[in-house]
């Protein structure tokens, strides 16, 4: 259970930072007033919202099991991020992130065996 919450946290911390990016993407920032712009965006604010449940359920994490243990299960945003990255903001999906991703499931399955 604690792996599949972790994954599950790992799943809204991308989510977070996709809305940060998506709220930050095309905007300029000169000024102290262009970044509060920013921060007011609505995508940004929900980033923020996303984020602070991630932070919730990972202290929940953190007191149900070893840091060691669940942390390296983190590295799994890697993964979703990989995926958000080339699907929703057309990055290029080259063969070192491929095989990078590949060494992160390996580590993980590695990690979570017990």
């Amino acid at each position: 259970m604690l792996v599949l919450l972790t994954i599950v946290n790992s799943v809204l911390m991308v989510s977070g930072q996709t809305l940060w990016k998506l709220g930050a993407s095309g905007k300029e920032i000169h000024s102290l007033g262009q970044l509060l712009r920013l921060f007011l965006s609505p995508y940004v604010i929900s980033g923020l919202m996303v984020y602070a449940v991630a932070s919730v359920l990972w202290i929940y994490i953190l007191n149900k099991g070893e840091l060691s243990y669940v942390y390296p299960i983190q590295s799994t945003a890697f993964i979703f991020a990989l995926l958000i990255g080339t699907t929703i903001f057309k990055e290029q999906l080259t063969a070192s992130k491929v095989i990078g991703v590949i060494v992160i499931c390996l580590g993980v399955i590695i990690i979570t065996r017990k």
